[in-house]
């Protein structure tokens, strides 16, 4: 996700998520302990694609959409920390979180403000 600048999912019910996500969307990309890691904007375009991993070759088993305005952050947003910016506790226990616009938009200017290196 980070090399080819874009979100994606993988295998049933959760590539089907990918979908969901729309046009001028902000989009987080989030590492399991240690946070938001990358940011972009939805280009409302869903792709698919074959998957290779350990297991093998999966085909048309990754849907992804490219995403615009891509950067990756230089200090990673902690969970704590997005909480904290939210004003109430997010769970990030699963591939897709969706959250309103106002709360993505405020996490997205403390990344600009505070975690941009």
């Amino acid at each position: 996700m980070l090399k080819n600048e874009k979100c994606s999912a993988y295998f049933s019910p959760w590539k089907e998520k990918i979908s969901q996500i729309q046009p001028n969307d902000l989009v987080f990309l989030y590492s399991n302990g240690t946070g938001i890691i990358a940011r972009g904007v939805a280009t409302g375009v869903m792709e698919i694609g074959d998957y290779l991993n350990d297991d093998g070759l999966h085909i048309n088993e990754e849907y992804y959409m490219p995403l615009n305005r891509f950067e990756r952050i230089g200090r990673p947003v902690p969970s704590s920390d997005i909480n904290d910016i939210v004003g109430n506790h997010v769970v990030l226990a699963q591939t897709m979180v969706s959250m309103d616009y106002d709360r993505g938009l405020k996490i997205w200017q403390a990344i600009t403000k505070n975690y941009l290196v």
